[in-house]
């Protein structure tokens, strides 16, 4: 039993063998179970850019959607609001036609971004 347990941990099976397809069984259900079972804490947060960053995704159609964060649109207040959320976007895009907009805030109910639909 030990000569085995050895031969398993310095793996000095021949490829197709029954030990070796023992080792890679093992090896893939740790990989695929063990997510399940243990939190290894390393899930992506959410909304976590930077102050600048602006996210911008393919709506369909000739659309996009755009979050802008808070800071960039109350930058210039003599425009008015939705002008500087289209300065926003034309920095990234061009000329494009503001459909819609939400805002969007965080648990305190304190504004954090805009969702902007627009096209072209």
């Amino acid at each position: 039993m030990g000569r085995i347990l050895k031969s398993y941990f310095f793996w000095t099976y021949e490829r197709g063998s029954f030990h070796y397809d023992i080792m890679v069984t093992l090896i893939l259900a740790f990989i695929f179970i063990t997510p399940h079972l243990w939190n290894y804490g390393d899930h992506p947060s959410a909304g976590n850019f930077a102050p600048s960053e602006v996210v911008v995704r393919v709506d369909g159609n000739n659309g996009f959607t755009y979050q802008i964060p808070a800071e960039q649109v109350h930058g210039n207040a003599s425009a008015s609001f939705e002008s500087r959320l289209g300065q926003s976007i034309e920095r990234i895009s061009g000329p494009m036609v503001i459909d819609h907009y939400d805002t969007l805030k965080d648990a305190s109910g304190k504004v954090t971004a805009y969702k902007v639909w627009a096209h072209r």
